[in-house]
């Protein structure tokens, strides 16, 4: 009898897992319906901006440069984008942005010091920053008056903002007597200034040379008469009224 053939068994193939396949489908639709949803509510948005720190720059200024308003995406700016908005304000020396969700951002500026003072031509008094940079002093802000005032300036003189940069780098202890400083230029010393201090001592100095010099100022303040002090390449020190040698004989002797 002719031997019977055994069917040859077929091998059992893995099922796909179409279930999960599934599961996976629908969730992520689910997250991006959430997403979706997240973006149009008000929670996504920005519903506080709280700036502190500015003293001379005002607020709505200082919005304007951030890029910043109530409403729009919370997660739209980066904080970093932001402090580098804010930093290209002459006036502005850092920023911390702190971003609290959700909505609101609070933004601290820190403007350059106050180094002397100016009055523009219609008569406002100025602020002169570590920057160079000039600010009408608002009306609710104290002047300090140990600050120098600085006159005959033009606006945009460069030797004014390096002068300011040089001021911001000398103790204050060391320039409270200084009451105006003057451009003085010459052909041998072009940031050459002239200085008036309070005690009534006129100055000749240069930009440049003030930072090594206003010590030896300061000396010769505080233990002479009133008079000229010239401090180029070499000091000297000139009293207005010279001394009288009468002065220095005792009553009743002889000349």
């Amino acid at each position: 009898m002719p031997k019977s053939q055994i069917p040859v068994l077929k091998k059992n193939r893995p099922k796909r897992n179409t279930s999960r396949k599934i599961v996976f489908i629908l969730l992520f639709l689910f997250v991006a319906l959430l997403a979706v949803l997240f973006f149009r509510s008000s929670m996504s948005r920005i519903s506080e901006i709280e700036i502190t720190g500015n003293v001379y720059t005002s607020t709505s200024e200082l919005l304007e440069k951030s890029s910043l308003k109530v409403g729009e995406q919370f997660f739209g700016t980066s904080s970093s984008e932001i402090i580098e908005q804010l930093k290209t304000d002459k006036a502005i020396s850092n920023v911390t942005v702190d971003k609290q969700f959700p909505g609101t951002i609070h933004i601290k500026v820190e403007e350059y010091p106050t180094v002397a003072y100016e009055l523009a031509a219609d008569g406002a008094l100025k602020a002169i920053l570590a920057s160079g940079t000039s600010l009408i002093v608002p009306p609710n802000i104290g002047v300090a008056v140990e600050k120098p005032i600085l006159t005959q300036w033009k606006t945009d003189d460069p030797l004014k903002a390096k002068l300011s940069e040089v001021l911001a780098t000398i103790p204050n202890e060391l320039t409270t007597d200084i009451s105006e400083i003057i451009p003085n230029p010459t052909p041998s010393f072009p940031d050459q200034i002239r200085i008036y201090t309070k005690s009534q001592f006129e100055v000749i100095t240069t930009v440049s040379m003030l930072p090594d010099k206003v010590e030896y100022l300061n000396q010769v303040i505080e233990t002479e008469r009133p008079g000229k002090i010239t401090m180029l390449e070499a000091d000297t020190y000139v009293p207005f009224i010279a001394d009288n040698p009468e002065d220095d004989v005792e009553p009743g002797a002889s000349p």
